[in-house]
């Protein structure tokens, strides 16, 4: 993905203005000499020796050019107290490989802090961070990636009790990752993605594909448990299971899709990615899954590891075959079902209360963009950009200002440019470091500002750029756009103000029309929309309470940031709206199937919840367990997602589908499933097996209709 397709407005055309200007791809470095105890000065004997050692030093490598030093013509910068300086160079070579090359400039900048103790001598910069960050973030997800997989069979193994019936719904999920992600190399050609979009098709693939599986496994053995043949319960199982898993799988593709409509890049990979991994996994288990029963049959129940367990261990270590069997229901969920619809009025109220206590938080929410304190643990390289910044506020990430002209190097441009840079220090909110490069056809010129303050500050002094500076001085010699750091987290949260309704209505409505047209029931879908947000909220309410406020900040180990990274709301929204209908869709069509066959609605929402509460619980602690791995990273915007999407899960298949969506079912009885007269002609779609005449006890047949 090319930079500015992840950016949006000023600083997208900016972005573009400088992909088509052949700037020379340069990793630029800096190292911050400053006197530890505050007695050493720029102009001391002392510091001169060390900052002409240091540059020596790192001239030798052969891996530098262009260096800078306080002490040259057109010297690098100093403080006002001088006190520090940096010393300014470039890394041979392309910048995206310049980490690769970087190491012996780091040896060589140790080398000078060793000589001079009484000195902070410490590098920092792109090669410098890509080298010392970037490898324990790839560690971090690589560990994570490599829990996740052995987590999820254990749950597995444990749920089935059988290592084939563990292993298949795991190879489903890996096949489908693969398989999506050989599509995304032949649809990335046309629309670019995210380096993280690997990453999370690797979370996606493994919540749809291993639930999926479970859906269909489950039905499949209790039919056989009821007697079925193989050939008839795999039947069944296709037309009731495999039902659920294609309504599921289109709800939450058109959950993923909303992303395209932010207009962001990032987002719009994200949905790519997800919405490949997603199709794959629905097609390989409405496909592979029945063939691969079909030729396993019963085998697929063989507890070898468990009867192996159980016999070495004289039968003191053994556990239920939970999704096996009649019925899959446990003691637990049993008992709380059954207090549930007692009290069903009682039990809403305590759920909604208690989720509605969550969200609360929520409406505090702040977002920020992702900084240098985003990183997690004891990295050294991250202090030394905090005193850099805190010596020359502005100096890490400054503003970029693109001038497009002619002849960037004409008198009346080179004027215009010093006019910009005088106006601009005399506003009070810029300072240096003050740069212009110039590109080779010298059509496009890149200057670079530092920027003082912080937060609302920096915000401020981009807009006193854009509205005044820019206009007053470069407006009249070419065409002028300001980006950066700043200004694209700005320019970002503009374009999201403006899409995120988009994103939500797109999502709720499409959702909507498909579970209205799936269990033909108004109050159905409605129900579903209103649970789904109420979960999404306390999710949000959690991230508040946890990043926000800093409860739990010791237990995970992080320093609260006191905001929520930016793109983090609407990215979860999408897909905690989506993965949540994987089990809503799942136990309604369980539920709906009971009524069709004469069940009265009570009593098919106790057969539909119970009957699912294996697979459900399953299928969530896996979720929860993968999504967890996310918390132990050292990227606090992983952290974040990781810990949401988690809370969320467990939010969703706890109190919402185990106790508000049975109380409020009990509550509304055969309302559930009114439809206005004027929707009839609505499609009649069978959630069981049309050829299964296996009556279920009928209570009462009333069903209010328009």
């Amino acid at each position: 993905m090319k930079d500015y397709e992840n950016q949006n407005g000023d600083s997208r055309k900016a972005g573009q203005i400088l992909d088509g200007a052949h700037f020379k791809d340069v990793a630029g470095e800096v190292v911050l000499v400053q006197s530890k105890d505050g007695t050493l000065g720029v102009k001391d004997q002392r510091f001169r020796e060390a900052v002409t050692r240091l540059k020596d030093a790192v001239t030798a490598t052969g891996q530098v050019e262009n260096v800078r030093t306080p002490y040259d013509k057109e010297p690098s910068p100093i403080t006002p107290d001088q006190r520090t300086t940096l010393v300014q160079f470039d890394m041979k070579g392309e910048a995206s490989s310049a980490d690769q090359r970087v190491q012996p400039v780091l040896t060589a900048v140790a080398g000078v802090q060793q000589a001079y103790p009484e000195l902070r001598v410490e590098e920092a910069g792109g090669a410098s961070a890509g080298k010392l960050i970037g490898e324990a973030i790839d560690k971090d997800f690589v560990r994570a990636e490599q829990l996740s997989l052995p987590i999820t069979f254990g749950i597995l193994l444990a749920a089935f009790g059988a290592i084939l019936a563990a292993l298949v719904p795991l190879a489903l999920a890996m096949t489908a990752i693969i398989g999506a992600t050989g599509l995304l190399a032949l649809t990335s050609q046309l629309l670019h993605v995210d380096e993280a979009t690997p990453n999370l098709m690797l979370l996606i693939g493994l919540a749809v594909g291993v639930d999926y599986s479970l859906f269909y496994i489950r039905r499949e053995r209790e039919e056989r448990a009821k007697g079925r043949d193989k050939q008839r319960a795999i039947e069944i199982a296709a037309a009731t299971s495999g039902r659920a898993v294609l309504i599921s799988g289109i709800t939450v593709i058109v959950a993923m899709a909303g992303m395209f409509l932010t207009g962001n890049g990032t987002f719009m990979g994200f949905a790519e990615g997800t919405i490949l991994v997603v199709v794959t996994a629905m097609i390989g288990s409405l496909t592979v899954l029945p063939a691969l029963l079909s030729l396993i049959g019963d085998k697929i129940d063989a507890r070898l590891i468990h009867g192996t367990v159980r016999v070495l261990t004289r039968g003191r270590v053994t556990w239920a075959r939970k999704l096996g069997g009649r019925n899959g229901e446990g003691r637990f969920w049993n008992t709380v079902l059954t207090g549930v619809l007692r009290r069903p009025l009682v039990s809403a109220l305590i759920s909604g209360g208690l989720l509605l206590a969550l969200a609360v938080p929520a409406f505090t929410l702040r977002t920020g963009s992702q900084t240098i304190d985003d990183l997690q643990g004891d990295y050294a390289i991250a202090e030394t950009f905090k005193r850099i910044d805190q010596a020359f506020p502005g100096g890490n990430e400054p503003a970029v200002i693109v001038l497009k002209a002619a002849d960037v190097t004409a008198p009346a441009v080179t004027a215009a440019i010093d006019r910009f840079k005088q106006q601009a220090f005399a506003t009070g909110e810029a300072n240096e470091p003050f740069g212009v490069e110039v590109n080779p056809d010298k059509t496009v010129a890149r200057i670079s500002v530092g920027l003082k303050g912080e937060g609302e500050a920096v915000e401020h002094a981009v807009l006193t750029l854009r509205e005044q500076v820019v206009p007053a001085t470069l407006a009249g010699v070419g065409e002028a756009h300001v980006t950066g750091n700043a200004a694209g987290s700005m320019d970002f949260n503009d374009q999201l103000a403006r899409t995120i309704p988009l994103v939500f209505g797109f999502v709720l409505l499409l959702a909507f029309l498909l579970l209205l047209v799936s269990f033909r029931s108004l109050v159905v879908a409605v129900k579903a929309i209103v649970l789904n947000l109420l979960s999404v909220a306390a999710a949000y309410g959690v991230l508040v309470l946890v990043f926000q406020k800093g409860y739990g900040e010791g237990l995970l180990g992080f320093t609260s940031t006191g905001y929520i990274t930016d793109w983090l709301p609407l990215f979860l929204f999408v897909i905690l709206f989506g993965l949540s209908m994987d089990y809503h869709v799942f136990i309604l069509s369980r539920v709906r199937e009971a009524f069709d066959r004469g069940m009265r609605t009570e009593d098919a929402v106790a057969f539909g919840i119970k009957s699912t509460a294996g697979v459900v619980t399953s299928a969530a602690l896996i979720m929860v367990a993968v999504f967890g791995t996310f918390a132990t990273l050292s990227l606090l915007t992983f952290m974040q997602m990781g810990v949401g999407l988690a809370a969320a899960i467990l939010i969703d298949a706890t109190i919402v589908r185990a106790v508000l969506l049975p109380a409020t079912m009990r509550l509304l009885g055969d309302w559930n499933w009114y439809l206005p007269r004027w929707l009839h002609w609505l499609p009649q779609l069978s959630h069981g097996d049309d050829d299964d005449h296996e009556p279920l006890p009928r209570k009462d047949l009333p069903v209010p209709v328009g």
